[in-house]
């Protein structure tokens, strides 16, 4: 997937074999979905399907189901998310991430400790104890440092902006570079694949980047905008810590 994943598991039975089998498992699980989707291996479906050697009727179940739910993903935000490039490839990066995550998330599951899953910084978390896990969002003006946090025991939580990789999301409107919006836009909800596509609509939407999460119940955003101010909507939860 070209991105750091890690996981985290908390509780008394964290060290144990079976949760040992199931990150595997996990691990396992994300590397088939990265050879299936990639866009930097040769072999691939998606490079296949862009290279015309394979249609996308003859791919098996997996792509068929993303490229659905690309379609379901670009009717939910008006056009504002869509796996068909500019340049006419199919690239359904922005989706697969979130999706996969989720699903592969559903295997730790099996084990009954608190979870966090983090693909590259688009996080899943599963807690059985209740448990919140303090999950930071990071600065886009600085790496190294934590700009916001939010609280989750379960659900995702996503991150869309141009930091971490320069800019690279485009405007399926107008088939532009993103730029002069926020330098980020983080949604949390219950689920991340949502929360994900959610986040890199409201990164192209710009300014208008909260009337993209008005009609999506479960769904808050906060957005960081150049110089450090911090925007968010009126159900994104306070952090207990800010405010002690």
């Amino acid at each position: 997937m070209g991105m750091p994943i890690s996981v985290l598991a908390r509780g008394a039975e964290a060290r144990s074999e079976e949760t040992a089998e199931a990150v595997e498992t996990t691990f396992t699980e994300l590397r088939h979905v990265d050879a299936k989707f990639s866009t930097y291996r040769a072999d691939s479906a998606v490079s296949r399907i862009n290279r015309g050697e394979l249609g996308l009727a003859d791919a098996d179940a997996d792509v068929r189901e993303v490229a659905d739910r690309c379609t379901a993903a670009r009717s939910r935000t008006g056009g504002l998310f869509d796996a068909n490039r500019p340049d006419g490839t199919w690239d359904p990066s922005g989706l697969v991430k979130g999706w996969a995550t989720e699903r592969a998330a559903r295997r730790l599951a099996t084990v009954g400790v608190d979870w966090c899953l983090n693909a590259g910084g688009d996080v899943v978390v599963l807690c059985p104890s209740g448990e919140e896990f303090a999950i930071g969002i990071q600065d886009p003006a600085d790496p190294t440092r934590v700009g916001a946090v939010v609280r989750r025991s379960s659900g995702g939580v996503a991150t869309s902006g141009s930091a971490a990789r320069g800019v690279h999301i485009y405007d399926p409107r107008t088939g532009r570079m993103v730029s002069g919006g926020p330098a980020s836009v983080t949604v949390a909800g219950p689920s991340l694949e949502i929360a994900d596509v959610l986040a890199t609509a409201a990164f192209v939407a710009g300014a208008g980047w909260a009337g993209v999460l008005a009609g999506e119940p479960g769904y808050a955003g906060l957005a960081m905008l150049d110089g450090g101010r911090v925007l968010v909507t009126p159900d994104w939860p306070p952090d207990p810590a800010s405010s002690a």
